[in-house]
């Protein structure tokens, strides 16, 4: 860099070795998004949405009227198993057709949305949602989830997506109403790996905001996280995963709190509360990707869909850096090592895992956490 003052050229050098460290990971996702690997996520997603049985209900009986099929129960979203699989099913089908609409199964993809999104079957899901009993119903994991196939369908610019996401508005309003009620009420953030937790949650349904621009539930999201993560310190990384996890507790937490904070401030924060991250250009992998000894079992599974989350977050924690910043090229490392791991666990052999690992790879390799910088000034 002849050109360049060297003070210039020493700070920028952390950036172009991010850059480098990052080729691999573009030339993956170029990869990752060819054709067949999404027609592969949509099959997945295509052979659960309308499939009823086997089915886990999280169900409250208030009467012996309440013993019904769970395509009745919910009829637009009975299949792959539980609710919030069906949900973020949903989700996969939309973003498959609406970023490739030539594949041979975006057909399929929309003729499933139509099927789902009526207006008399959300009506449905509506009414069970309010029911007596239910008012912790998929909450926050499915709901945060049923914002997200909201958002996709507010994004894409198609006749039936306009008409789809009409539908399912009366679901996405009651959704969001629900969550801006329970949110101020958590006197502590939930920091579990599974479902409750609040870090991943929250980041969906701050995405979901922004899109929707609903700045009282973007406001209720960002005065919650900040009140219950602003001042943490030394994660126990340590601890992780915990055997049944999907989600990583301190990197959900960090992919959160980089959507909310702008570049300086989120950087101080993490040198707090994450303060292994390597520095510099050598060594390996921070963190190892976990290893499923058995991916029949739906809670063992559950691993392969950690190591896919923990890509798309470990992307977007260094997303929210500035570009200087010098745990780029691990975060970079760490982040390729649970793609690559992740990504070859998603085969549909069993259902156990097929059912929603699909979903999980397409957030990861369409990007769809956005993996930037928080908008505006940012800051507490």
């Amino acid at each position: 860099m002849p050109n360049l003052p060297i003070t210039m050229a020493r700070q920028l050098r952390p950036l172009f070795t991010f850059l480098f460290a990052l080729l691999p990971i573009r030339s993956a996702m170029a990869q990752d998004l060819d054709l067949s690997f999404a027609e592969r996520f949509g099959r997945l997603a295509l052979d659960c949405v309308q499939r009823e049985y086997p089915n886990k209900i999280a169900h409250v009986l208030s009467s012996d009227a309440d013993v019904l099929p769970p395509r009745e129960l919910t009829p637009a979203f009975y299949g792959c198993y539980d609710w919030h699989s069906a949900v973020h099913g949903h989700w996969l089908l939309a973003r498959l057709a609406r970023l490739f609409p030539e594949s041979e199964v975006a057909n399929a993809a929309r003729a499933a949305l139509a099927e789902s999104l009526t207006p008399e079957k959300i009506a449905a899901e509506v009414s069970y949602l309010e029911g007596a009993g239910r008012v912790s119903f998929e909450r926050p994991y499915g709901l945060a989830w049923l914002l997200q196939l909201a958002a996709e369908l507010r994004e894409w610019d198609d006749p039936d997506a306009r008409r789809w996401s009409e539908a399912l508005e009366p679901l996405e309003r009651a959704a969001a109403a629900r969550l801006r009620e329970w949110i101020p009420k958590l006197t502590h953030p939930i920091r579990i790996g599974e479902h409750s937790q609040t870090a991943f949650a929250f980041g969906l349904i701050l995405d979901w905001a922004r899109t929707a621009g609903d700045s009282e539930t973007e406001n209720v999201v960002r005065q919650a996280s900040l009140r219950f993560y602003l001042d943490d310190r030394e994660c126990p990384l340590a601890y992780e995963p915990s055997g049944h996890d999907f989600l990583s507790p301190c990197l959900a937490e960090a992919d959160l709190m980089r959507r909310l904070l702008a570049p300086p401030e989120f950087a101080a924060w993490l040198d707090a509360f994450l303060p292994t991250i390597p520095r510099g250009e050598a060594g390996g992998i921070w963190i190892e990707p976990a290893v499923v000894s058995d991916p029949g079992d739906p809670k063992l599974a559950h691993l392969d869909g950690l190591n896919l989350s923990r890509a798309w977050m470990l992307e977007g924690i260094a997303a929210g850096l500035p570009a200087s910043d010098p745990r780029l090229p691990a975060l970079a490392r760490t982040a390729q090592a649970h793609r690559e791991a992740g990504l070859a666990a998603v085969t549909g052999e069993h259902y156990e895992g097929g059912h929603w690992l699909g979903s999980f790879a397409m957030y990861l390799v369409s990007e769809r956490g956005g993996a930037r910088p928080a908008p505006g000034e940012g800051g507490p």
